[in-house]
This record gives C-alpha cells, sequence and structure tokens, in this order.
C-alpha cells in the first residue's frame, strides 16, 4: 500500500512537469500544475518536524532527506515507528 500512494505522489510529480513543461495545455494540467506544488510545498513544511526521524534512515541524510521531500510522511513515518520500536 505504501509503494502505491509513493508511486501516486511520483505520478502527480511527473504529471506537474509535463504540464509546465507543455506537453499539455487547459484547466486540468494547471490543476496538476498547482497539485505538485502543493505537495513539494506540504513535504518542505514537514522536514523539520520529521528531522530527527530521518536521521536514523540507514542511508545518508541526503538521501533521506530527498525521500522525504518526495514522498513526506510516506517516507517519515516508518521511520518514527521503528524508532519507538
Amino acid at each position: 500500500m505504501l509503494a502505491l500512494l509513493k508511486l501516486g505522489c511520483l505520478i502527480v510529480y511527473a504529471a506537474g512537469l509535463a504540464a509546465f513543461a507543455g506537453a499539455w495545455h487547459g484547466p486540468v494540467a494547471t490543476g496538476t500544475q498547482y497539485l505538485a506544488a502543493a505537495f513539494i510545498a506540504i513535504h518542505v513544511i514537514e522536514l523539520p518536524f520529521f528531522f530527527a526521524a530521518l536521521r536514523t534512515y540507514r542511508g545518508s541524510l541526503a538521501s533521506s532527506v530527498l525521500q522525504a521531500l518526495l514522498f513526506g510522511a510516506l517516507h517519515s513515518l516508518p521511520l518514527l515507528r521503528a524508532a519507538r520500536a
């Protein structure tokens, strides 16, 4: 389930980027651009709240921050659960 939600985030980003690049036009394209921008903005706001959990990631901190920017709580919450267990 988590992988499907992450895939959904990637699809939103890809569609927003395609609309921004001019691959399609119209109200749906504009809405997709706004949705992708809102996802990024929300994930940037989440970053300071989850930073302690991001430091527990097995990989590099940069990789964990990048995944948090892309996926937000979908990346951070499993790290919090593992830290509490």
